[in-house]
C-alpha cells in the first residue's frame, strides 16, 4: 500500500535503520544518503520516508511529499557545493528507465561535467 513501509524494500529498511547508509541529510519526511555505486563525485539519493514505488505515484499520491524530496535535493546540492558548477536531479521511473529499487528516489549528481543527452 502506498505510503506504508514495505518489508521487502531496501530503502524502507534504510529508513527504519535496519540497513545502514551514509546519511547526509534528514528531515521529518525525507532521508538523503550517499549512493553505494556513485556515478559522480556527488551522488546522493533523496527519498521520501513513506513508501511510494516511483516518482509518478509519489507525485500523484503525495504532492507535498514530492515537493519535500525536490526541495531536499536542492539542499543536498548546496551542502555538497555542487550548486556552484551545476548539478542534475534524476528520477528514474520504471525498469526501462533504469529504476532498480522501487521506492521513489531522486539522484543528485554533481562535481563533474554532465553531458546531454544522458546515458
Amino acid at each position: 500500500m502506498a505510503g506504508e513501509p514495505q518489508a521487502d524494500c531496501l530503502f524502507c529498511k534504510i529508513v527504519s535503520g535496519e540497513v545502514p547508509a551514509t546519511v547526509v541529510r534528514e528531515t521529518e519526511t525525507t532521508l538523503a544518503f550517499r549512493d553505494i555505486n556513485p556515478q559522480a563525485p556527488t551522488h546522493v539519493l533523496v527519498i521520501p520516508k513513506a513508501h511510494y514505488a516511483d516518482a509518478a505515484s509519489l507525485a500523484a499520491g503525495a504532492p507535498q511529499l514530492a515537493a519535500d524530496v525536490l526541495h531536499e535535493a536542492g539542499q543536498v546540492a548546496a551542502d555538497e557545493k555542487a550548486d556552484r558548477s551545476g548539478y542534475r536531479i534524476v528520477f528514474n521511473t520504471g525498469s526501462g528507465a533504469g529504476q532498480t529499487v522501487f521506492h521513489a528516489h531522486a539522484h543528485v549528481l554533481g562535481g563533474r561535467g554532465l553531458e546531454w543527452p544522458p546515458g
